[in-house]
């Protein structure tokens, strides 16, 4: 839902740093280092998923906290959004892969339809959460929100070791 919340609304939440007329440039940068993301998680998800997953929860973050102290600096948003595509690319193989390393074969039809559900929640809830910081808060309050919420994600995978990262069956 962090992720949805941030790109949902990106163009606002741009206008704080003069960026809203280079929400091409902006989301361009993201895309590129998502494809990069996707890349090193295709090299490493075999061996390093947990640990990938962590990571990329955890710069994600990073970027949320970033944006809440320098979000007004371009160069600042500029990093943050090139960081939060490195983060963020991969995240779908990441959570499918543990999905399906947890359920193993005879559960993987069942989950993957699930991953699905929750993953258009997340959208529509990035969008009702977003659309109503922004209504009742504005923009500035974005990251402390993403903050939050990756914080708490960031709590589960941590403390899914044994169930949610069980290695392969």
């Amino acid at each position: 839902m962090a992720h949805n919340i941030l790109y949902t609304y990106i163009a606002p939440f741009l206008e704080r740093s003069g960026l809203g007329s280079r929400v091409d440039l902006v989301l361009l940068i993201f895309g590129l280092a998502a494809i990069v993301s996707i890349w090193i998680v295709g090299l490493l998800i075999d061996r390093k998923l947990r640990l990938l997953t962590l990571l990329s929860l955890l710069g994600f973050a990073l970027v949320s906290a970033a944006l809440w102290v320098g979000g007004t600096s371009v160069p600042v948003v500029y990093a943050a959004v090139a960081l939060w595509g490195l983060t963020f690319g991969g995240a779908a193989t990441l959570l499918q892969t543990a999905q399906a390393n947890a359920s193993g074969e005879e559960g993987v039809d069942i989950v993957m339809p699930i991953n699905t559900t929750v993953w258009n929640l997340a959208i529509a809830g990035g969008g009702i959460v977003g659309g109503a910081l922004l209504e009742l808060i504005g923009v500035q309050s974005f990251p402390a929100v993403l903050l939050i919420l990756l914080l708490i994600a960031w709590i589960i995978a941590w403390s899914a070791k044994r169930h949610g990262f069980p290695g392969k069956r």
